[in-house]
């Protein structure tokens, strides 16, 4: 090596990715990070099936703002403690001061956006906040995933679901529509009138015809399983790689054509000739050079 190449070696490794276990836990939510840089968040309330309240709506939001500050991370996966991931909102819960905590949910910003310009309430970024992060999120679904819940999983960016999983989009049993970030996932996912169908009828379904009509990635025997597969798959490319995918796709999936290749040659500059994209082409060669931590642009 050069004495040139030694040098910006040495320069690179004070941000090079070198995590630790960490856990750090609520009454709501359990988020462990490994020393590879995969966070998992767990809904910890397995006596009501994870049911949202008030403080388990706060967690999950602190959670997906904490995780994006943090820019050791590289994957997160999502999952349910108990017999369900998490089967909406808990009305009982809320019925205690109900104009309080309903004002809590709808006040916007939230708090959490860490952006200047936070766009979503409280309800809202349970499940957009995910999106929000230059990281891939993966959601593994098992029990019972109705309404508010579903709404958290549609913010990941994979879903992966046991074949028998019931799924619903479940407002109107109570009147109300699917108000937590619905109108942004379902559009990239489903038909118009599909969504309409689904959201209209409230009807439940399992985990293969949620795959059928694309609210599911893939249906598999342990979502879990499969979520930390694919995680560790991931973390092995680019992170700065993987960053800009995400941000592509979601900048650009209802966006008109022009902007949509206006955005990739934007990104695509970003990365040419960075550290990461060394790093990522050099892999092929044989050549492993450790990965750069991401750039928040």
């Amino acid at each position: 090596m050069s004495n040139l190449f030694c040098q910006q070696v040495r320069h690179k490794a004070k941000g090079f990715l070198n995590s630790q276990n960490r856990q750090f836990s609520s009454r709501r939510t359990i988020l462990t990070i490994d020393s590879n840089g995969i966070a998992r968040v767990q809904l910890n309330r397995p006596e009501k099936l994870n049911a949202l309240d008030l403080e388990m709506f706060e967690a999950i939001a602190k959670q997906a703002s904490d995780l994006k500050q943090d820019t050791s991370v590289r994957a997160v996966i999502i999952s349910g403690n108990g017999r369900a991931f998490c089967t909406g909102l808990d009305l009982k819960s809320m019925s205690g001061s109900p104009m309080k905590n309903v004002d809590r949910l709808l006040e916007r910003p939230s708090g959490y956006s860490n952006d200047e310009d936070g766009i979503g309430n409280l309800a809202q970024d349970v499940g957009y906040l995910w999106r929000k992060l230059p990281i891939p999120v993966i959601c593994a679904m098992h029990g019972m995933c109705f309404g508010g819940g579903l709404q958290i999983a549609l913010g990941a960016d994979f879903r992966f679901s046991t074949p028998d999983c019931k799924i619903s989009i479940m407002e109107t049993k109570w009147g109300l529509i699917p108000d937590m970030a619905a109108s942004i996932t379902l559009r990239e996912l489903i038909r118009a009138d599909v969504a309409k169908e689904l959201t209209m009828t409230g009807r439940v379904l399992d985990g293969k015809e949620a795959e059928a009509l694309g609210l599911v990635t893939r249906c598999v025997a342990d979502p879990l399983q499969e979520a930390e597969r694919v995680a560790k798959e991931i973390i092995l490319k680019s992170p700065d790689a993987v960053a800009k995918a995400k941000q592509l796709y979601q900048s650009t999936w209802v966006a008109p054509e022009a902007d949509c290749l206006e955005q990739e040659t934007f990104m695509q500059r970003q990365l040419l000739l960075s550290w990461n994209q060394i790093a990522a082409s050099g892999r092929n060669f044989g050549i492993y050079l450790p990965y750069f931590q991401r750039k928040d642009n």
